[in-house]
């Protein structure tokens, strides 16, 4: 199995929405804001390539909004969806699957494009399915009030038309050494993907746990649905990946792509910071 993160880009976003009920003082010393409260996050996708399959894990913004819309979400760095994928050796038609964790538009704006005559939208990925969860498809084609801004028709109905969507309805093995973990504090039926990685188990905690100052169990965002349910499935996973050594790969933080865990008196945190890279080094010694 080969696994290549892809940077597709960084965008900001108020700190204070990112922390929910944390006060700035503590989460600031952790992940620090601009002079306009605004911090920087990344968009990571993992490519993970099992041989037959070529899967991409989720794909950013896109590009089909104006700017307008883009103003608001400040993006900068990064390669670019098809940079970022051809950096990594492969091309968009190389794509087999696209894995969607869940539908906020950061997440699957890449999913859809326009049209060469600029008057519809259809797939990024030509040759690839795309895998959403049941439950959060079902619950982004009638979005709430609260979510509303973040599940775009323009991301999910050319999928559906497409006849290229897979509905995921059970947690476990997807693909060979590809697994996933449904939770429903951020969002109903977000997945998170397990992946066995060189004799190595690696996380991709998408929206569950954004960046390393998300690990204590109370520090969530205040876009998650049910704060209670993300703890729970926080202390779940967290302990999960400590009597395992599991190693957790983080899509939003714009400092730290990997750690390990340990136990401390105020519960598990971050132990070993690394890069994907020298992850790949440690897995293939």
């Amino acid at each position: 199995m080969k696994v290549i993160p892809v940077h597709i880009a960084n965008f900001r976003i108020d700190g204070g929405a990112m922390f929910g009920v944390v006060p700035k003082l503590l989460w600031d010393r952790r992940y620090p804001a601009n002079e306009n409260n605004q911090i920087n996050l990344s968009l990571r996708s993992l490519i993970v390539d099992t041989g037959n399959h070529v899967i991409l894990i989720d794909n950013g913004w896109g590009d089909k909004q104006d700017e307008k819309f883009f103003k608001h979400v400040h993006l900068n760095g990064g390669d670019g969806l098809e940079g970022g994928i051809r950096k990594a050796g492969y091309s968009i038609d190389d794509i087999t699957d696209v894995f969607l964790t869940h539908l906020h538009a950061d997440h699957c704006g890449g999913s859809t494009k326009w049209n060469a005559k600029h008057t519809g939208y259809e797939l990024t990925f030509p040759n690839a399915e795309y895998w959403i969860s049941r439950s959060q498809w079902e619950w982004a084609i009638n979005p709430n009030i609260r979510e509303a801004d973040s599940f775009l028709e323009e991301n999910l109905l050319p999928i559906k038309d497409s006849g290229r969507l897979r509905l995921v309805d059970e947690e476990g093995e997807l693909f060979p050494g590809f697994s996933v973990k449904f939770v429903n504090g951020h969002t109903v039926g977000q997945m998170i993907p397990v992946i066995d990685y060189n004799g190595t188990t690696l996380v991709y905690t998408a929206d569950l746990i954004p960046t390393v100052a998300h690990l204590p169990l109370i520090w969530n965002m205040s876009y998650d649905l049910d704060q209670l349910a993300t703890i729970e499935e926080k202390r779940s996973l967290l302990q999960e990946a400590l009597d395992n050594n599991y190693i957790l790969y983080f899509e939003h933080d714009v400092f730290t792509e990997c750690c390990t865990l340990k136990e401390t008196p105020k519960g598990i945190r971050e132990d070993q910071l690394f890069s994907f890279s020298e992850l790949q080094k440690v897995t293939s010694a």
